[in-house]
């Protein structure tokens, strides 16, 4: 989820005035529509199988495994066997719920790993090579939902990406630039042979046989192949011979976790998220709640006041975010008291329009009684009106750039997202404290923020995004989009976005998106502008209910995304 800043695609559609649409819009300003069920996902092909396996007669979750394993082959910069995510439902019925397969420290890892005998910690050692790499969830995630939720075997499942990694894929032009800017960087950790160590263009057939048999392996044998089969055991032979941590005994333990979703009201609305060790849930709620006595339509989209009123409730929630949270499993996480409308209120007590707070003024709240483009998300309802949200990751670009050449995958380097050192930012810039420090078996903290949204007891909208720290901020400018600014779905996504997280103390921008006048304005009150290459903010794929049932897909512009229905 590291922000690269050269890879920024100045082909956006900069949308900055204040919309007003209905079903009678233009194509050009509405998704695609779909009557009964939709996919949207990073990469056309992903989006398709998962539709065809909703065709065939499989439901949200059997399009999930299909989904998340055609995104594994076709979009290796996020997409993974090697990593892990957050996957949040809603039943036709209404029954909700949510899964927790991030990835785990490896039983050998310790608190100061990362730290050299001074203290300090060491360049890249979190982020690239062996090391950097947390046990992988996707695969224990992917199978626990299907098994508990879907109606198709995963061999049907996963036959047409297997037949996808066998086949071929054709590259696009995007994708050739990303695998050109880092084929440097995969010769360097993995040997000058390396798969992705050769030249691909735009253009190309890409061929993944060693994928392809690796997946071939886990349809017939199923979750356990992976962990304790013979992908374990090619797996786990890889590390130690290369000087890793994870183990045959981390793979055999590794568990998905079915957790309650974090669920909060706002105005109108029941917004379902993701909790611990997600931050995304609760950071979100406690924005949306500060927003929530202000009256923010009549601000205005974009005005100087709606923007300053989003960075300050951004910014004092951060803080919370840095210092409380972690995972569940070997912190107490103060929810109800973060979520609390009278301290949310007393947060925000010393916000002013006049001027900018500082974030050095700003510390974590009292309470009476703590990611980038390189994470990919995918949204998924199906035609008996279940709906799935599922945000996965690698963490950074293609990972810890550790590529297993006979299983024909990236590893993640997740363990970045620990708490290195306490007060040390990691790559997103974002500060933790002892509440994510590194801890055997223990789950690091994430800002991925895959999320659905009720309306009047209905399903309304699925949404999620990449986008490293920048993920909670987008998510939640998508929902106001629609629901205060009576936007369109693709209006929504393709609106330009901007971005605080309490440290470090700058507004980010989404570049040439916004107006001189209203920079001007913000910094005439004390507000720091990022000024220099500001990062994309997110690629949200999100689909909206229309009043009429049909479903609306919004697919974000910025990459190759694409919405598949029927």
């Amino acid at each position: 989820m590291r922000i690269h800043y050269r890879s920024l695609l100045f082909g956006l559609l900069l949308v900055t005035g204040f919309f007003h649409t209905s079903l009678g819009q233009t194509t050009a300003s509405q998704g695609l529509i779909a009557d009964r069920a939709m996919v949207v996902s990073a990469r056309e092909e992903a989006s398709k199988i998962g539709v065809e396996i909703l065709k065939q007669g499989g439901n949200a979750f059997d399009a999930m495994m299909a989904t998340e394993m055609a995104l594994a082959v076709t979009f290796p910069f996020a997409g993974n066997l090697g990593g892990g995510g957050f996957m949040v439902y809603r039943m036709a019925d209404g029954q909700i719920g949510s899964l927790d397969y991030r990835e785990k420290a490896p039983l050998a890892a310790s608190k100061d790993m990362y730290l050299d005998k001074d203290g300090n910690v060491i360049p890249q050692l979190s982020t690239l090579g062996i090391l950097a790499s947390g046990v992988p969830g996707t695969l224990a995630g992917i199978f626990e939902a299907q098994a508990k939720f879907g109606k198709l075997k995963p061999r049907q499942v996963l036959q047409p990406v297997i037949d996808l990694a066998r086949n071929g894929y054709v590259v696009t032009k995007n994708q050739a630039e990303s695998l050109k800017n880092h084929r440097q960087i995969f010769i360097q950790v993995n040997g000058p042979n390396t798969f992705f160590g050769k030249e691909i263009k735009a253009g190309d057939t890409l061929k993944q046989p060693a994928l392809a048999n690796t997946l071939e392996r886990i349809a017939n044998k199923g979750k356990n192949e992976f962990y304790k089969g013979e992908t374990a055991k090619i797996l786990v032979n890889h590390f130690q011979k290369n000087g890793g941590i994870i183990s045959k005994k981390d793979l055999t333990q590794y568990k998905a976790v079915w957790r309650d979703p974090i669920v909060f009201p706002y105005r109108n609305l029941k917004v379902i998220s993701m909790a611990p060790p997600s931050s995304g849930g609760i950071t979100l709620g406690q924005i949306l709640k500060m927003l929530e006595p202000y009256p923010l339509r009549n601000l205005g989209h974009h005005s100087p006041e709606y923007v300053q009123l989003l960075v300050e409730a951004e910014r004092r929630a951060y803080a919370d975010r840095n210092h409380y949270l972690g995972d569940p499993d070997f912190v107490s996480i103060p929810t109800n008291q973060l979520l609390d409308s009278t301290y949310l209120k007393s947060r925000m007590g010393n916000f002013s329009f006049e001027k900018a707070s500082k974030s050095a003024d700003i510390a974590r709240g009292e309470l009476s009684f703590s990611e980038s483009m390189e994470t990919t998300h995918y949204s998924i309802v199906d035609a008996e009106g279940n709906a799935v949200s599922v945000t996965t990751t690698l963490n950074g670009a293609y990972g810890s750039k550790v590529y297993i050449e006979e299983l024909g995958f990236f590893m993640n380097n997740e363990m970045d997202d620990f708490s290195a050192k306490a007060g040390v930012p990691n790559m997103f810039g974002l500060v933790g404290t002892e509440a994510n420090s590194i801890a055997p078996g223990k789950r690091m903290l994430s800002s991925m923020t895959p999320t659905i949204v009720e309306k009047e007891g209905k399903l309304a909208m699925v949404v999620g995004t990449p986008g490293g720290s920048t993920i909670i901020t987008s998510v939640l400018q998508t929902i106001l989009n629609v629901y205060e600014f009576d936007m369109s779905m693709q209006e929504a996504v393709n609106a330009p976005r901007f971005h605080h997280q309490w440290l470090p103390d700058l507004v980010n921008f989404e570049p040439k998106a916004f107006g001189t006048d209203l920079l001007r304005t913000l910094k005439s009150r004390g507000y720091l502008i990022n000024e220099s290459a500001s990062p994309i903010i997110g690629k949200v794929d999100a689909i909206r209910v229309l009043p009429n049932g049909k479903l609306e897909g919004g697919a974000d512009p910025r990459g190759d995304d694409k919405a598949a229905g029927f």
